[in-house]
């Protein structure tokens, strides 16, 4: 017998604790729920890796935004991949204090 995946209706409190709980142990929600309820993982080595779903008038605004044509999904690609390295870099930059208004 397959494998069935469950979807589970739960608040917001709950989403948010098993999604924190899995990103501090470098795990998948999915894993995490398995940890939870004492049930086997398989540690297999994963790829990191973001995914987004992208229609086609998404790559005609990502087109537009980067000067590519919108049916070269390869330097799209590419181009998002650049912007996602630079906002990692910029969320890991020493953050300033915040300046006093003078009075």
């Amino acid at each position: 017998m397959k494998a069935v995946q469950v979807a589970f209706d739960v608040s917001e409190t709950v989403l948010m604790a098993v999604r924190q709980a899995a990103f501090d142990a470098n795990l998948s929600n999915s894993d995490q729920i398995r940890v939870v309820l004492d049930l086997p993982i398989t540690r297999q080595a994963k790829r990191p890796r973001l995914t987004v779903s992208l229609s086609p008038e998404d790559y005609q605004l990502l087109g537009k935004r980067y000067k590519l044509d919108p049916s070269d999904h390869l330097a799209i690609k590419e181009r998002v991949n650049a912007e996602l390295i630079e906002f990692s870099e910029s969320q890991s930059q020493p953050k300033k204090p915040a300046r006093r208004a003078r009075s």
